[in-house]
């Protein structure tokens, strides 16, 4: 007779509960969850008890909350109180967050490998091998001979250091408890916590990857943490620091986390070194060489603009998970840090960090003569050199594979790019949840990885073999993982290029990697040779850096090179900019006289392997366009004297300002008041006609513009072209565009852009537009505005373009000690962007980039700028509402603009980064231009 006591076996609710979804594993359910709304999870929460335990796992609730977050966080107990507290929820739904039903008849392994994860404790954590290299204080000599290559911890750098002994928990909550600090955490946005509140969060919490404090611009909000610690003398040397303010590339952070925290498998952003100082707490490393892809990583390098995206397991999941199964030739090198103690981490290697308890650090990556190739490739357009340098011969194995051809040596691979159809190359190397068939997987990891590392070797040489042959770095896609932009890059090196001539062997090698140099210097030397122009100097040789074609400036005169937006884009650009300067001298405008004299210009081409030149005045086509795709046009014009108003902005006075801005308004009038050219004839080919630089040189017929005048259907056309996956082009910008903003940009953007130019009938039955059409610059950037010294006193009151240097006596507008008393516009500079179109499109980077968002120095712009930049919207079409607001105009074209404009914005004006809509942006940016008076 069975014991009435014993208890009866617990049926398993799962099937019951989940219906047909019972067939999907928890780990799918879990992240299929991640991607629903707090309201729309807490509605499934209520279908079954086993949904219910789903529905309420604190991992969901903080993806959640993580993904409507912005600004400063403040954390309430529990990741779903945030999360709802985000919501604004009643007050009964607070006091629920603490009343959690509980069931029995569930098991979940990966619930329960989780729930594990949030909950260990890893004071016990301890490891056998130490195999990282430990030495005391080395000289400079020392390290560069034995250290330079492979990861090494050093003591005695810090020792000296105020932080030694201040930065402690309880010392920077006393000091910096109001202070907000950047958290880093897989999320689109950016988030923020008062230090207090992240100390209470780090003392309750048992996340799995907790909030780390990860932040960049610690310097700026707590300065005093910059006077308690120095760079030591072994990293002095950073080649990134003749960049000034927001042109440098984040360097330096300062981290802080609970245990359980740390940073998963990545490479440094643009294959830089770093040193890292720990003040507080013990860190557990685990290093790769170059090359070697971790087991539990992805690597993602996209075909077209060779960004890279690391797929990877949180620290912690990968020591309690992947760790345990690497046989002994698969561990990485390791070691734990101790307070005091400086890790060395090389070019290239791959790193893992978990703090096994609380911890304080300080870490600043830096580009020296040792890596400087390095970043350089990393900088280059393309693909393939750059999954190579993280995961080797892997990822040209992969290639293979997919491209259905046998994996080959490097010496035997191909170098141009393979005719596939997949936009991403992926290295795997065992992916989560294939764990169960780790040992027959890792084994052909292993196979794979023996097999090709033979071959690889992380020299720049050999690296250098993989790039493209034909990259461009002027119309490859700039990747948005790049660590800095594309201007910025190219200003870097030729600060480099000018400021450090002892370098200039390295820097050579370095742009020759990063913008194919020796190719546009080759093409250089043939137009002075034709032109028989002065012998280049040696700092003539490297590109400025500023301008989107490679541009020399020369003793006398500036030669550019026009290769932006491909052959066509370029031959129209130079012929537009030719026949605007002809326009110029018919009508005898103002602007002439701020514009550079053309000196010669011409098409420089291949035919039959030697370059051959032929002078080009900008009318009519030349035969040799036809049949040739190796063609590019050029221009010399006379070099301004002065200098560019980037390098003049900090030392300029409030009153030199604002008659830039004065100038800037009366050349725009100037330039906007000059006749638009015969659409019915053009000194170009209609093929060309239609194919501005405006547009990049592609044109679709995406719109209806039968009702649009000629002069306006390219302009209305591109705005349609530029709609196409705006939201895709906005989300892969990302920070510091709010996603919220994101979501709602097709709702503010028209669904039909004719209706900005509100066009009526006149008395004649013609159609017309309620808004000038005009020529647009469309780059009035800081680099593109020239200016000369002059003295104070010859400063006019009135017309500011009229003012000039002094030509008498020996100051020139230089006081006694060789300094400018003042400085004033002397010439515009760049017209190859020129189009047709809405003069307003002229004021974004004039507002933006030169004026940084002043609204005084706008308004200073519109008053003498005069003109109306729209006819006083009619009672006809669209009159009216959103449309007959010129702020509404403007923050369209900013939305749709090639550039990241938004980026600017948002980081001009921070406190938009919460915005509720995109009116709020449009009135903060550009309201002052409703209240413009000739408007009317």
């Amino acid at each position: 007779m069975q014991n009435s006591d014993q208890a009866l076996p617990v049926k398993d609710r799962r099937p019951d509960a989940l219906g047909d979804l019972k067939v999907i594993p928890d780990e799918i359910i879990c992240s299929i969850l991640e991607h629903l709304t707090p309201r729309d999870v807490g509605r499934l929460a209520c279908v079954s008890s086993v949904m219910y335990i789903f529905c309420n796992e604190e991992p969901l609730w903080m993806s959640l909350c993580l993904k409507k977050a912005s600004g400063v966080l403040q954390y309430k107990g529990s990741w779903k109180k945030t999360a709802l507290h985000l919501e604004d929820p009643p007050i009964e739904y607070d006091e629920s967050c603490t009343r959690l039903l509980h069931f029995d008849g569930f098991y979940s392994p990966f619930l329960y490998r989780r729930y594990y994860r949030c909950h260990t404790v890893l004071d016990g954590f301890s490891f056998d091998s130490q195999l990282v290299k430990r030495k005391k204080i080395v000289t400079r000599e020392e390290f560069d001979r034995e250290c330079a290559e492979e990861p090494i911890l050093l003591s005695g750098l810090a020792d000296t250091w105020p932080a030694r002994n201040t930065w402690t928990i309880d010392q920077l909550l006393t000091r910096y408890g109001d202070t907000a600090f950047r958290i880093s955490q897989r999320s689109v946005r950016s988030i923020s916590m008062k230090f207090k509140d992240y100390v209470a969060y780090m003392n309750v919490q048992h996340d799995e990857d907790p909030l780390y404090i990860f932040d960049y611009k610690f310097g700026e909000n707590a300065q005093g943490l910059l006077e308690d610690y120095r760079v030591p003398d072994l990293f002095q040397e950073d080649l990134f620091n003749v960049l000034d303010g927001d042109m440098r590339p984040s360097y330096r952070w300062v981290i802080i986390g609970p245990q359980r925290s740390g940073a998963s498998w990545h490479v440094d952003p643009a294959l830089t070194s770093a040193w890292n100082t720990l003040l507080c707490g013990r860190k557990r490393w685990a290093l790769y060489p170059p090359g070697r892809v971790p087991l539990g990583v992805t690597v993602h390098v996209n075909e077209d603009d060779g960004d890279v995206n690391i797929e990877t397991p949180s620290s912690l999941e990968w020591w309690l998970d992947f760790y345990p199964l690497l046989a002994d030739d698969d561990k990485p090198i390791e070691c734990t840090q101790l307070p005091g103690e400086t890790i060395v981490v090389p070019s290239g290697w791959w790193h893992c960090v978990l703090n096994l308890e609380t911890t304080i650090a300080v870490t600043q990556n830096f580009v020296d003569s040792k890596n400087f190739e390095f970043v350089c490739l990393d900088f280059a357009p393309g693909y393939r050199h750059k999954g190579v340098c993280r995961a080797g011969l892997l990822a040209l194995e992969e290639e293979s594979l997919e491209g259905g051809g046998k994996n080959t040596s490097a010496g035997d691979h191909d170098m141009s790019y393979p005719d596939l159809t997949r936009k991403e190359k992926r290295v795997r190397v065992n992916r989560r949840g294939e764990i169960q068939n780790h040992e027959e997987d890792t084994n052909g990891v292993s196979k794979n990885y023996n097999s090709s590392k033979q071959d690889f070797s992380y020299d720049i040489n050999f690296l250098a073999k993989f790039l493209d042959e034909d990259r461009d770095h002027y119309n490859f896609p700039w990747s948005s993982g790049n660590c800095t932009g594309k201007r910025e890059m190219r200003e870097w090196l030729y600060k480099l290029w000018v400021g450090k001539p002892e370098m200039r062997e390295l820097i050579w090698k370095g742009a020759c990697l990063a913008l194919n140099a020796g190719k546009w210097l080759e093409l250089l030397e043939e137009i002075c040779n034709f032109h028989k122009l002065p012998t280049l100097t040696a700092e003539e040789k490297l590109p400025v850096g500023n301008g989107s074609n490679p541009v020399y400036l020369m003793a006398d005169c500036v030669v550019k090179i026009f290769v932006e937006g491909g052959f066509e884009s370029s031959i129209y650009g130079l012929g537009t900019e030719l026949e605007f300067y002809s326009l110029l001298a018919k009508v005898n405008s103002p602007v002439k006289n701020y514009i550079p004299d053309v000196l010669a210009s011409g098409i420089l081409y291949v035919e039959n392997g030697s370059y051959t030149i032929v002078p080009w005045d900008g009318k009519g086509v030349l035969d040799v366009i036809d049949g040739c795709n190796r063609i590019w046009p050029y221009i010399i014009t006379k070099r301004c004297k002065g200098k560019m108003f980037a390098q003049l902005r900090d030392a300029l006075s409030g009153e030199d300002v604002l008659n830039l801005a004065s100038f800037l308004g009366e050349q725009l009038r100037n330039l906007h008041l000059l006749p638009c050219p015969p659409f019915n004839e053009s000194s170009l080919s209609d093929k060309l006609k239609t194919e501005p630089p405006f547009n990049n040189g592609f044109v679709e017929d995406v719109v209806d513009t039968s009702s649009v005048p000629a002069e306006w259907e390219i302009f209305i056309r591109t705005l349609a072209r530029k709609k196409k996956n705006l939201v895709n082009r906005l989300t892969a910008w990302g920070h510091p565009i709010p996603k919220a903003l994101i979501d709602k940009v097709d709702e503010y953007i028209p669904d039909d852009f004719v209706k900005l130019l509100d066009i009526y009938q006149d008395e004649n039955g013609l159609n017309k537009v309620c808004k000038p059409c005009s020529w647009i610059h469309s780059d009035i950037m800081d680099d593109n505005v020239y200016m000369e010294p002059c003295c104070a006193s010859s400063r006019s009151n009135g017309n500011a373009a009229d003012t000039g240097p002094m030509v008498n006596g020996s100051t020139n507008g230089y006081d006694e000690f060789g300094e400018a008393k003042s400085w004033h516009c002397s010439h515009i500079i760049d017209f190859s962007n020129l189009s047709i179109g809405d003069p307003i499109y002229d004021a974004i980077p004039i507002h933006l980039d030169i004026f940084r968002g002043d609204s005084s120095l706008f308004k200073q712009f519109l008053e003498s700028y005069k003109l109306p930049l729209v006819r006083r919207m009619q009672q006809h079409g669209s009159g009216g509402g959103k449309f007959s607001r010129l702020s509404y105009h403007a923050m369209c074209y900013c939305i749709l603009h090639e550039d990241n404009v938004l980026g600017t914005i948002f980081s001009i004006w921070k406190e938009l980064r919460t915005a509720k809509s995109w009116e709020e942006v449009e009135m903060t940016v550009w309201g002052e231009l409703n209240n413009y008076k000739g408007y009317a």
